[in-house]
């Protein structure tokens, strides 16, 4: 994610709330009081974000607001209310929105036995399946297909779970994947946390019920051992007269925390590439979640030989330009409004918005041929990137849609407010428009060349399939 300096500071809200100092998870808020506080949240939230209606109409938010306000018919738990605030975020239709449950009760669920005890693979025609069982039933089958859970149907389940997942615009590969690695602290947050479940699951010769029970959270990997299952952050690899460039994140903190480099790195691989005269490159940038814009700025300009446009502007909304006021504007400059909107200006002190400047090519640019592998989990200043080279045809694009906008995302200065009943909110303020042409792949990510599609068994053997198509592109051409 995009962080700049003095975030906090910048920013007022109007809904702040400071927690309680006591913690009870079995507490309850009044109907109308929720209805008030879904209301003052939505509302200046909207003020806020200048991406809040980039997918979703007013006359559309308005009638979902509505809606949800309507199922309000008896006091809610902080858990109720979070459920209905991240369906109502998600509807905002930007991955860097999100709501969260107060540490207090996040603390509280953690040292609960309320996990569904299985590791799941959710196949391209949204059937589930158990790839891992941490319960104590050992008789329950690998790869049997679950049907239901406590009663409700899987196809309901996944229904609601989709729609609680911020991703830009209308992706699905991105959600996908999360329930891939994570559907059990899914389902506890939205659907329920209990100790007990009941399921109907279907393997290859019956359909049979099964009871299980909960597990707590030290049962499963951690996320951070999910997140990062490399070596390196930025590795290059040089087999048969062609190169594989992984590059697993642009965060300048996690790739100085592995004593890397960024454009130190890209300099020397690039040059290495020239050296052997690399004619065919890999660029492996799935799982990249993003970071640092200037790392993804940086290495785009490897893939030009003339002059190009990244973002084509970043906007804020009137109420965000309002603030910039007094002292900030030493650090800030004041928003213009052109063409109906505020848009930031280039200021010295940050280089942030050097990127809707025109960029020039990098020395030992590559000019052969270039397959990026994509997937859900390619987000923010990732997806930007994979958004200009497929739009200017620098590369072929193979793997699964990237979660992040093609158009571009919602982000950049991302404050944290803690609101009424605790729960927190993270709310972007910088709407970026990338400089590709708006007709394409609209609500969507960068749409694949190639789309490959991973199998049960492939998943389950971690065979990199997307990886062997690629090379196999290469070796046949």
């Amino acid at each position: 994610m995009r962080c700049l300096l003095f975030a906090l500071a910048l920013v007022s809200f109007s809904f702040l709330h400071a927690q309680n100092t006591t913690f009870n998870p079995g507490r309850k808020y009044h109907a109308d009081s929720v209805r008030k506080w879904i209301k003052n949240v939505m509302h200046g939230t909207a003020e806020k974000h200048p991406g809040f209606y980039r997918y979703t109409t007013k006359e559309r938010f308005d009638l979902l607001i509505d809606s949800t306000l309507a199922t309000l018919t008896d006091s809610l738990t902080e858990l109720d209310f979070y459920r209905k605030l991240k369906l109502l975020y998600a509807q905002i239709r930007c991955l860097h929105t999100g709501a969260a449950l107060s540490k207090e009760y996040s603390d509280y669920l953690d040292k609960t036995k309320t996990l569904l005890p299985f590791d799941v693979y959710i196949d391209d025609k949204r059937s589930v399946y158990i790839t891992k069982n941490y319960s104590s039933n050992h008789s329950v089958p690998l790869k049997a297909e679950i049907i239901a859970i406590n009663g409700k149907p899987v196809a309901e389940i996944l229904r609601r779970l989709m729609n609680s997942i911020p991703m830009d615009g209308y992706n699905q590969t991105g959600k996908v994947l999360l329930l891939n690695h994570r559907f059990a602290f899914w389902y506890q947050t939205i659907i329920e946390a209990t100790e007990h479940f009941k399921m109907t699951v279907k393997n290859a010769v019956s359909t049979e019920t099964i009871s299980v029970s909960g597990v707590s959270k030290e049962t499963f990997p951690s996320r951070k051992s999910i997140e990062a299952a490399y070596e390196k952050p930025l590795e290059l690899m040089i087999r048969d007269k062609a190169a594989i460039l992984s590059i697993h994140t642009f965060s300048k903190t996690e790739i100085k925390q592995h004593h890397q480099d960024f454009r130190k790195f890209i300099r020397s691989a690039f040059k290495t590439l020239k050296r052997n005269e690399i004619k065919n490159l890999i660029v492996d940038l799935r799982f990249n979640t993003g970071g640092t814009d200037g790392n993804a700025a940086y290495l785009a300009k490897y893939f030009f030989d003339k002059p190009f446009r990244y973002w084509q502007k970043i906007e804020v909304t009137e109420s965000i330009a309002k603030e910039i006021t007094g002292m900030k504007r030493l650090f800030y400059k004041k928003p213009r409004y052109v063409d109906g909107s505020y848009r930031w200006r280039k200021i010295w002190m940050t280089h942030e918005f050097d990127y809707y400047k025109l960029q020039s090519p990098a020395k030992n640019n590559f000019n052969g041929k270039t397959l990026l592998l994509t997937n859900g989990l390619c987000m923010s200043s990732c997806s930007d990137l994979i958004a200009i080279l497929a739009d200017n045809k620098k590369a072929i694009v193979v793997g699964e849609e990237s979660g992040g906008g093609f158009i571009g995302n919602t982000s950049g200065i991302i404050p944290t407010a803690t609101i009424k009943a605790g729960l927190r909110v993270t709310i972007p303020l910088q709407k970026y428009t990338n400089a590709v042409d708006p007709a394409k792949n609209k609500g969507r990510g960068t749409v694949p060349d190639y789309p490959i599609t991973i199998s049960l068994d492939d998943w389950m053997n971690k065979k990199d399939t997307v990886m062997e198509f690629a090379l196999k592109m290469i070796a046949t051409n």
